[in-house]
């Protein structure tokens, strides 16, 4: 008797057309869809050059954001180097006087040795001379306890440089998470840097060269400046007045994050190069800078005073007078001029 089987479904010519035509409208459906119904795709809009130079502005501001962080985590990682080097310094110094203990300890165990294995008593009974035995056997515990004092004294050196091994370690996992925080923040900063660069080649030629002349121009031709000695004069201290005008030599050096000269830097190093001309020594990052000396207004600003920008105090600027500072403000511009209210003002430092 045959089997029942329900008869396999056969997928003829026309069935294999219409299925193509219904793919091919689902297609069609989708692309509708994803194009819009006027069948334009979603294409980013077409930015005008104000719109790009505030959208690479803003890409800078955040760069220099991550740039601060990116300082201070190298400022804390070198500390940690620094702790290491000075930890194992010491532990060195200190296994070398352990082991100089350690060879007192073995020779005198060596003596004792020798002169061992004869029952005081025995000596005493044995000896033609008591009075002389007895002047020994107080000798001898004499060096029992400056054996034991030297076995207390390897003990404790011993703990000590256990000690320092492990405050060493500590310091090492600092360092670590400090090194994986500056590659953080370093992916970070070129993140954003391309995406400027990005940006600015949406830009025609001349108005790359049009923003390039105006960047120029805001560095400030030197001969329309007041004189740098008339700035320093203005300041309220001899550092300031140093720092002020060191940094009028550093007009036009470029921009590089991370540096702090003497031939490019960033904006907090090219602050702190300022005040170290001037024999100031002055914190790392702009958010450390800014509690470096007295605060004070915006109308009480001399030559010499540190200005801060942003809400996260990520730029700061030397102010020279006449609502002016020198600042190095971005990979697209070398150090140069450019009034204080350029940028959202946050603060201002005098340096003591």
């Amino acid at each position: 008797m045959a089997a029942h089987r329900k008869p396999r479904s056969r997928t003829t010519a026309g069935g294999a057309a219409r299925t193509a035509r219904t793919a091919w409208t689902i297609a069609l459906a989708g692309a509708a869809t994803a194009t819009g119904f006027d069948g334009t795709g979603h294409a980013e809009p077409q930015l005008t050059p104000a719109q790009v130079k505030a959208k690479v502005d803003k890409l800078y501001q955040e760069a220099e954001v991550a740039t601060e962080k990116y300082n201070g985590a190298q400022e804390k990682a070198e500390a940690a180097r620094k702790r290491i080097r000075t930890l194992q310094d010491e532990a060195a110094r200190k296994t070398q006087k352990l082991n100089a203990a350690r060879e007192a300890l073995g020779s005198m165990a060596a003596a004792q040795y020798r002169d061992g294995g004869v029952d005081p008593a025995f000596q005493l009974a044995l000896s033609s001379d008591p009075d002389r035995y007895l002047d020994g056997a107080e000798f001898a515990e004499r060096a029992g306890h400056r054996q034991a004092a030297s076995v207390a004294e390897v003990r404790r050196e011993l703990r000590e440089i256990e000690q320092l091994r492990g405050a060493a370690r500590v310091e090492l996992k600092s360092l670590t998470s400090r090194q994986a925080e500056l590659r953080r923040h370093k992916k970070t900063i070129t993140g954003k840097l391309d995406g400027a660069r990005a940006q600015l080649a949406r830009l025609s030629g001349g108005e790359r060269a049009l923003d390039g002349r105006a960047d120029r121009s805001a560095s400030g031709d030197r001969t329309a400046l007041a004189a740098p000695g008339s700035a320093a004069a203005q300041a309220p201290n001899a550092r300031a007045a140093a720092a002020v005008s060191y940094a009028y030599t550093k007009l036009g050096s470029p921009y590089v994050w991370g540096a702090t000269g003497p031939n490019a830097f960033d904006c907090s190093g090219l602050t702190q190069a300022a005040y170290r001309a001037a024999g100031v020594s002055l914190p790392r990052t702009t958010y450390s800078q800014i509690g470096a000396g007295r605060r004070v207004s915006r109308s009480e600003l001399l030559p010499g005073d540190l200005v801060f920008f942003y809400s996260g105090i990520s730029h700061v600027g030397l102010y020279i007078g006449n609502g002016q500072m020198i600042h190095a403000p971005n990979p697209s511009a070398p150090v140069r001029v450019a009034p204080v209210d350029e940028m959202p003002f946050a603060g201002a430092t005098r340096v003591a």
